[in-house]
């Protein structure tokens, strides 16, 4: 148990948070709907990784969204900024250790669906993560769970159903689809997208799917949104860049405020 973790965040807050939102580039601007905050940088909390990826502000947002508790990760750690898979697990066990029972991961992620269009909600149905190392590589900790778990309920069902009755509710479209994990930070190449879109992949990003492993190994209910922020490398003849991403991010901010806001209502 990450105890002096624990401690350093329970001197700073009394909120016990039973639903984590963990949001990915461009979206930290949904803590803005959070009420009673109590704000922990990540840096003040021991060996906790600190992201320093742009539009990652690396913080815990202690709150309330509709009378329940919740807590926000603005930003997340990711492997091509040189943190080591197992760096994964340490956020993810202390929302665990923390009580948190159902997280919700969002992300801004490259559409191959040709579907799909920039701005689009897509609710994670699966995912494929063989292209990055796993964050469970390496000696197991039998105190969050077991040496091979189970992934053929990883996006759990009934959580996914609630969030397709909220983005109705909403009013808001939801797409459906399975996400794919490269490492990066480069983008990918067309010939990579068209690797993808051959073996199934909606949608592709450089985080989610690793943490999904590291909630499902410790029995945390898992929901997931990717927000299309650009059609992925050769869908569409233009570059990529990462502005692009934080700037689109950013203008569907409230549609995605909308829905995550309906989740929690429904919990």
């Amino acid at each position: 148990m990450f105890t002096e973790q624990i401690n350093k965040i329970k001197s700073v807050t009394d909120i016990v948070p039973e639903t984590a939102i963990v949001l990915g580039s461009g979206l930290g601007g949904l803590a803005n709907m959070m009420q009673d905050k109590a704000v922990i940088p990540y840096r003040d909390i021991p060996d906790m990784p600190v992201s320093t990826a742009p539009g990652h502000e690396g913080n815990f947002v202690f709150g309330r969204i509709n009378d329940k508790n919740v807590v926000i990760m603005q930003g997340r750690v990711h492997l091509y900024e040189g943190f080591k898979p197992s760096d994964i697990l340490i956020p993810i066990r202390i929302l665990k250790d923390l009580g948190v029972k159902t997280i919700l991961l969002t992300n801004a992620a490259g559409g191959i669906n040709r579907d799909f269009s920039v701005g689009d909600l897509m609710m994670i149905t699966d995912h494929i993560s063989c292209f990055v190392d796993s964050c469970l590589i390496g000696q197991n900790d039998d105190e969050y769970g077991v040496r091979f778990p189970d992934m053929s309920n990883a996006y759990d069902k009934e959580l996914q159903k609630t969030i397709i009755n909220a983005a109705y509710k909403s009013g808001i479209e939801l797409k459906k689809g399975v996400y794919a994990q490269l490492k990066g930070p480069q983008f990918e190449t067309p010939a990579e997208i068209s690797m993808l879109s051959r073996i199934g992949a909606d949608a592709v990003g450089m985080s989610t799917a690793i943490e999904t492993i590291a909630a499902v190994h410790c029995g945390l209910r898992v929901g997931a949104i990717s927000m299309i922020s650009n059609m992925a490398c050769g869908i569409l003849d233009k570059p990529l860049s990462c502005e692009e991403v934080n700037e689109v991010a950013g203008k569907c901010t409230p549609k995605l405020e909308k829905i995550i806001s309906e989740i929690i209502r429904e919990l």
